[in-house]
């Protein structure tokens, strides 16, 4: 690798990633690169990366590119792969805005849980421009499991958003602890492949707080699947879920990095609105890249 590599820094409700762009899925990154990449103290920092790539380039996304010019070719910060992440979508749409390829307005966005349909509000009097992702449906398996913190068990929801969530209401958001490691889950068998675990508690009608363990990233300051996993929820646990009450379900729910307004329609869709803010860009040097490819 002889030439050096753009970079782009951006965050969404302080869920924040490196963002490579590489249209021609030119770049190699594997989980090593990636994870050094990431790396808050000798990386550049972040939850995770966006690879931003031309569908049609991209064999996970050919199949694609007719509904979606771009796929977000999305990492955990430890460099596995993952099918989703909400406000990585968002920075992912404000990106190519910035990039001058897509314009505010409509758009879809190509991801390894399917196409998305995102829209770029126009600025506001302070020069703001909050995203709306439109998450697809969630979906609820039969099967459920108990989250435990030390001593205390609480029995989870299990709710689906292209990756899979646990969501467990708790009486104090310390009960979740340091968050560190990821919460045991009981039965292994629910969640074989990991899972991303959300402690909830309420502040007010249709207004909740969370914290979050994302799998293979440890507590972030937002996660907007999970955001939306917790609307689902704690819809279902107030009786406003929409396919039962015909009305749309909205809440608002308050994560450490900032707020994000989830709404489930009458049709079973999740759209999530939030801010998404590029903070920096730069390049990357072949010399320390190379050294990190094993």
């Amino acid at each position: 690798m002889s030439t050096r590599i753009a970079f782009l820094k951006g965050h969404g409700t302080e869920n924040d990633f490196v963002i490579v762009p590489d249209p021609d899925n030119a770049v190699e990154l594997p989980a090593t690169a990636v994870a050094a990449l990431c790396d808050r103290r000798a990386g550049i920092g972040g939850d995770g990366l966006l690879h931003v790539v031309r569908s049609a380039a991209h064999p996970e996304a050919r199949h694609m590119a007719d509904e979606a010019e771009w796929f977000m070719d999305y990492r955990n910060a430890d460099g596995s792969i993952a099918e989703m992440c909400g406000n990585g979508v968002r920075v992912f749409a404000r990106y190519l805005q910035r990039a001058g390829h897509i314009e505010a307005g409509d758009l879809a966005i190509a991801t390894r849980g399917g196409v998305k349909k995102a829209h770029i509000a126009k600025p506001d009097d302070q020069g703001e421009a909050a995203v709306t992702v439109s998450m697809g449906r969630a979906e609820l398996p039969a099967e459920q499991a108990t989250v435990t913190v030390g001593e205390r068990s609480w029995p989870a929801l299990n709710v689906n958003m292209g990756n899979p969530h646990a969501v467990a209401f708790v009486d104090d958001l310390a009960h979740a602890g340091t968050l560190f490691d990821a919460p045991p889950t009981s039965p292994a068998t629910v969640y074989p492949d990991g899972v991303n675990v959300e402690f909830v508690v309420d502040r007010g009608p249709g207004h909740v707080a969370m914290r979050v363990h994302e799998r293979g990233s440890g507590e972030t300051r937002s996660c907007g699947t999970g955001a939306c996993a917790v609307a689902v929820a704690a819809a279902r646990r107030d009786g406003r879920s929409p396919s039962d009450t015909g009305e749309p379900a909205t809440y608002r729910v308050d994560l450490p990095g900032g707020t994000l307004v989830i709404t489930e329609r009458t049709d079973g869709g999740i759209e999530m609105t939030g801010p998404a803010v590029i903070v920096a860009e730069g390049e990357i040097t072949p010399e320390w890249i190379e050294t990190r490819i094993a």
